[in-house]
């Protein structure tokens, strides 16, 4: 029943060239394969494009790519904030619970040198928060996020949080200067991994749970502009 969703190039990528990165024959030849016109097939393909599921180059021709659920979730999304600015609060709630719900588990993955790697991102963070003038440690907050959910074979929950950080950044959250708050978010962060370190999972989840409430400690002349962190 679930053909019933899929254009024609769609069922043909599902069903054939299970190897990701292969080479796909040409329009011509997908069209007698296929009965369908190359117009429509031009047609088809953007929307794979548009979903990830292939990458189109001259010299390269149509290549499949690995599954993401990532672009698929971005487009939407931005359509949807853009349409309506609130959307995105809805989603920062859905993100919140995602990130809850599979913590320990990520956490239990995570490798000595991914532990390694997540203190050396609380270091680059600290180091542009004592940066005169202060510069907001976006990509280290982004970075510290999904290294945590890495490890998780579950493309539709990194796809979800993937999305999240992408939205969070074109809304404009990653342009906030209260380095009081900065500060407290990066001391949760450090506690989290010692937890982790430590093979105390329950309590780095606990203080995981503060640290996303962190936004109601904020000012309201802060906080109204603002979302979760």
């Amino acid at each position: 029943m679930s053909e019933i969703y899929l254009n024609t190039f769609l069922q043909y990528l599902a069903d054939h060239n299970k190897q990701d990165g292969c080479r796909l024959p040409s329009l011509s030849e997908l069209s007698k394969a296929t009965q369908t016109s190359i117009p429509s097939l031009r047609e088809q393909l953007e929307v794979a494009r548009a979903f990830g599921f292939v990458e189109v180059k001259p010299k390269t021709g149509i290549r499949k790519n690995r599954y993401q659920f990532t672009p698929a979730v971005t487009a939407s999304l931005s359509y949807a904030v853009k349409e309506d600015r609130r959307r995105f609060d809805a989603f920062a709630d859905l993100r919140k619970h995602i990130e809850a719900a599979y913590f320990e588990e990520a956490a239990a993955l995570l490798t000595k040198e991914d532990i390694e790697s997540l203190f050396q991102l609380i270091q680059a963070a600290r180091q542009k928060l004592a940066h005169k003038p202060v510069e907001i440690p976006f990509y280290e907050h982004r970075d510290f996020h999904l290294l945590m959910y890495s490890r998780l074979e579950n493309p539709f929950v990194t796809g979800l949080l993937e999305a999240y950080w992408y939205m969070y950044e074109e809304v404009g959250l990653n342009r906030y200067t209260g380095i009081d708050y900065q500060v407290r978010v990066w001391e949760y962060h450090e506690k989290i991994v010692e937890s982790i370190q430590l093979g105390e999972f329950s309590n780095s989840k606990k203080t995981l749970l503060e640290h996303m409430i962190l936004l109601n400690q904020r000012p309201l002349e802060k906080a109204k502009n603002d979302h979760f962190e």
